[in-house]
């Protein structure tokens, strides 16, 4: 049984013969393996484009920020599951990933498509941006549903990833749409739900990254990318100095059982 579109069978990534690899137009060892940085070949991967200097800046800026955070759920998740499983590094990397949504580290892709949307608000229906970021914050709480990209339990009085970020851009002359629409929501707030909110990481990650280029579907992608290279870390001290079972008894303590009867 056939399923979905069958047409346009190509890919545009990858292809080899017997003697060669070709990634995007490019022979993988001869042109790529030796001169290339990680982060440039990535960018590649995903756009198809040679990343200019100030994308791969940022792309690099953006990773490191969300790379790591500490003992946030999804390395929670991966040290807790290689402890039962140590010879299962994969899928200790992958319990950690699954957790990406739209409340822990998939926000960025959900702040992102908000912000791309009343940008296109903005223009369509010749709104200014403090009009826009009014109408889209009272639509979500129309729904009940949080402001994206906004608050943080820890950092209350601002996030420092976000806020370095956002200087960078700002220093480096690329802050345009998404990033003024930013903070037009940030502005916005205070009348809007009756207090500010700071502007967290996943605010800023696709507000920087849509205004310097990079396509908003596949900005998730930077989430899993970085924490990936997180949890690759957290897995290798989790092998030496394990915390794991510390971790699954420290939440059977700190959890008070009550009888459903």
């Amino acid at each position: 049984m056939r399923i979905g579109k069958q047409d346009n069978a190509i890919t545009s990534i990858c292809t080899s013969d017997a003697t060669s690899i070709t990634v995007r137009g490019l022979d993988l060892c001869e042109e790529v393996i030796g001169k290339w940085d990680f982060t440039s070949y990535f960018w590649l991967l995903v756009t198809g484009e040679v990343p200019t200097p100030q994308q791969r800046l940022f792309a690099n800026a953006t990773l490191c920020a969300i790379a790591e955070h500490g003992l946030v759920p999804s390395v929670v998740a991966a040290r807790m599951t290689l402890a039962a499983g140590p010879e299962a590094w994969q899928g200790a990397v992958a319990a950690g990933l699954l957790g990406c949504g739209s409340v822990v580290l998939g926000s960025a892709e959900v702040a992102g498509r908000f912000y791309a949307d009343l940008v296109r608000q903005a223009a369509d229906e010749r709104l200014s941006d403090a009009e826009a970021a009014t109408a889209g914050i009272k639509a979500l709480r129309a729904e009940k549903k949080p402001v994206p990209g906004f608050g943080h339990p820890l950092h209350s009085g601002g996030d420092p990833r976000a806020l370095k970020l956002i200087a960078l851009a700002q220093e480096q002359g690329v802050a345009g749409r998404h990033i003024a629409m930013l903070h037009a929501i940030r502005d916005a707030l205070p009348d809007a739900i009756g207090r500010p909110l700071p502007i967290n990481v996943n605010g800023a990650i696709p507000a920087v990254l849509l205004d310097v280029g990079f396509p908003l579907a596949a900005l998730k992608g930077i989430s899993l990318l970085a924490r990936t290279a997180s949890l690759i870390g957290h897995l290798q001290e989790e092998s030496e100095r394990p915390i794991g079972f510390i971790m699954s008894g420290a939440a059977a303590d700190r959890i008070a059982f009550k009888s459903a009867v």
